[in-house]
């Protein structure tokens, strides 16, 4: 009978190391959605007790996923006062698109430099369903599904911190169409510009895949701007 090669144990204090690792990604994720889908509005002061018994967390991983969202503008201390989730202002959602457009262009040019049969299948998928979407006024479905089309093409640009900017970048626009979604009845032109986009990256055409993913930045921007000023 072969033997059977012992993987070592892992020590304990590695092991106690990715327990806490995964449990601080828990915090963060848990409290940033929470903040995203306005479940904690703008201007909410967080206290740590209710936090922890809200989301079942200990204070060590809440503090240390209060000092990243502290990091990515979603929370701010101030001192002598506490600590609140970020108001959010038209401004905003201007300095934030500015710099989207050009980020997730540059995602796009590189996505279809990069692009191979797998990820052409999975642009079929995607397209797919936005083709299935198209002319409906699903506004909750449609935002899920461009939300896989942009994370198909972040992943597809294989840059790992090009991503991280994204990653960011997407939760503090988020936020902020969650705030004004309500007032947006229809998004037809946004599905057809996600269309030619996955046949931009699909035929490798990075040139023409950057100016129609910086065209549906701008454009839906421009949507949620004009919905934020009702």
């Amino acid at each position: 009978m072969p033997l059977v090669a012992r993987q070592p144990a892992q020590p304990a204090a590695a092991a106690a190391k990715t327990s806490g690792g995964l449990i601080a990604d828990r915090a963060y994720a848990d409290l940033r959605d929470s903040i995203v889908t306005l479940r904690l509005p703008p201007g909410t002061p967080l206290r740590e007790d209710e936090l922890m018994r809200a989301l079942g967390l200990g204070r060590t991983p809440l503090r240390e996923a209060v000092k990243r969202l502290a990091l990515e503008g979603l929370v701010e201390v101030r001192p002598r006062s506490g600590t609140y989730v970020t108001d959010v202002h038209a401004q905003d959602i201007v300095h934030i698109a500015e710099l989207r457009a050009e980020l997730e262009a540059q995602a796009a040019r590189l996505a279809a430099k990069r692009i191979d049969d797998h990820r052409r299948a999975q642009a079929a998928v995607l397209d797919a369903e936005l083709e299935a979407i198209e002319g409906t006024t699903g506004i909750d479905a449609y935002m899920r599904l461009d939300e896989r089309v942009h994370r198909f093409v972040w992943e597809a640009a294989a840059n790992p911190y090009l991503l991280d900017a994204l990653e960011r970048l997407w939760a503090l626009s988020l936020r902020i169409w969650h705030l004004v979604l309500d007032r947006v009845e229809t998004l037809p032109a946004a599905v057809h510009e996600q269309r030619a986009l996955l046949a931009a990256v699909s035929a490798g055409d990075g040139r023409r895949a950057s100016a129609r993913m910086r065209v549906h930045v701008q454009a839906f921007e421009a949507e949620i701007l004009e919905a934020f000023g009702r």
